[in-house]
Order: structure tokens, then sequence, then C-alpha cells
């Protein structure tokens, strides 16, 4: 496999060289457009708004109760399915998970769900639309690409920490930087664990919402009293990421 140089002195393989065999480039795309059938397949796309939570939710939640395993599965299906194909939904599904399954297991279905989804972009990146990436990807790609091939595992950590990046961007650059993979997944399930839990938290209060006949108040993320901690842990991965360049200059 070819490989390039990084600014660190490491090597680190180039997602657009090399001839893989036809199915192991191709199997994430497969997977993608399964998930992407059967969530339209079973109508469940149709309740990615929080109305239709409100209008179903004593369905839904008498479904979960009756079948709690099919219940969660499923939905981490759908979750993994938005996620990886960027869909409009992910935060009606973070406060869902909440509401249906509760604060622990909701946030640990979804961090699974969204970390699966995401891995699923980075292997069909990395994989099959490498070559058509590298180099349109514009400035801001570019330097994120290079932040992550010198630091690649606290970077990403950072920007997974953070809840305004957006998450196509920390999926699709360290599959164009070469980012190992073991690393990625990593960063990427640690990472989102903070903003999970937060959204999650928020949906498991949504039935006084409902009844109530308000609508939650997403608004709250970025309140100082929930944002500066999660930014206050993403400035904690960059000064190991700063620690270990030093140390890397030092030897």
């Amino acid at each position: 496999m070819m490989t390039r140089d990084t600014p660190s002195g490491d090597q680190m393989p180039d997602p657009t060289m090399g001839a893989a065999p036809a199915w192991r480039r191709l199997w994430p795309v497969a997977v993608l457009l399964v998930a992407l059938a059967l969530v339209y397949a079973s109508g469940l796309h149709r309740f990615l708004t929080f109305e239709a939570l409100a209008e179903h939710r004593t369905l839904l939640l008498g479904w979960v109760a009756a079948e709690p395993l099919l219940a969660g599965t499923a939905f981490g299906l759908l979750y993994a399915g938005v996620v990886a194909f960027s869909l409009p939904g992910g935060a009606v599904m973070s406060l869902a998970a909440g509401f249906l399954f509760g604060p622990v297991l909701g946030t640990g279905i979804v961090v699974v769900a969204a970390t699966a989804g995401a891995c699923l972009v980075f292997l069909a990146a990395r994989h099959v639309l490498g070559r058509t990436l590298a180099g349109r990807g514009g400035p801001l790609l570019a330097r994120v690409g290079e932040e992550l091939r010198r630091d690649g595992f606290w970077y990403l950590l950072s920007l997974r920490l953070i809840p305004v990046v957006p998450f196509w961007l920390a999926n699709l650059a360290p599959a164009l930087a070469g980012m190992p993979f073991r690393a990625y997944a990593s960063a990427t399930a640690i990472g989102i664990i903070p903003g999970t839990a937060v959204y999650v938290g928020i949906g498991n209060g949504l039935g006084q919402v409902f009844d109530a006949g308000g609508q939650p108040d997403l608004g709250v993320v970025l309140s100082p009293g929930i944002l500066l901690p999660l930014l206050g842990l993403a400035a904690l991965s960059l000064a190991g990421a700063w620690w270990r360049r030093r140390r890397r200059g030092a030897d």
C-alpha cells in the first residue's frame, strides 16, 4: 500500500491509493444503501419530527414496553442510517431516545448507533469516494485534515466534543487524511458521549413538554452552563495533542 509522510514524520496510508478488492471497497456503500431502503420501507422516517413523536408517543412507548430489545435495535439502526446519510432528524432522535428509553439506556443506544453510522461514512469515504473527494473539500477540509495528520485522535476528540462542529466534517476529514480506523472509532465514541447525554437528558422530560402542548427548547444546548463545560473538555483534548507534539519535538 502506498503511504505519505505526515508533518510528524510518521507515515499514514493514502486513502486515495491502493487497489483493494472490489468487495472490500464497496461493502460500506452497500450497507448504507440497504439501511436507507429499510428506513423508508419501514416508514420510520415519518417519526423524525416532534409533531409525529408527540402524536404517536403512546404507541411508541407501548412498543418499547412490549418489545424492548426489538425497539432498541430498530431505533439504533434508524439512528445509524440518519447519521450515515446526514439526514435531518438527528436532534429529534436523540431527544426521542431519552423519552423512550430513559437517560442511561438512551445515551448508550445513541452513542453506539451514531458511532456505527459515522464509521460507515468513514469506510465509504476512504475506500470508495477517496479519489473523488480528495482535493475537492475546500480549504476548511484541507486545514482539518492537516491537523488530523498531526494528532488524529486528540484533534478528532476535540471536534466531537464541540456540538457546533458539523458531524459530516468530522466524519469525512479523518478518512481523507488517512487516520487509522481504530483511532477514529474510539475518538468518535468517546467524544460524542457528553453532548449525547445532554440531548438525551433533555428528551427524558419530553412527556411534560408534550402534555403542556409545547416544543422542547434545543437552545439550552448552547447555553453557557452546558456549552462552556463541553468547550473545556475540547480544550483539554487539544492540550493533550499539544503535549504530544511538544514531546515529539523534544525527542
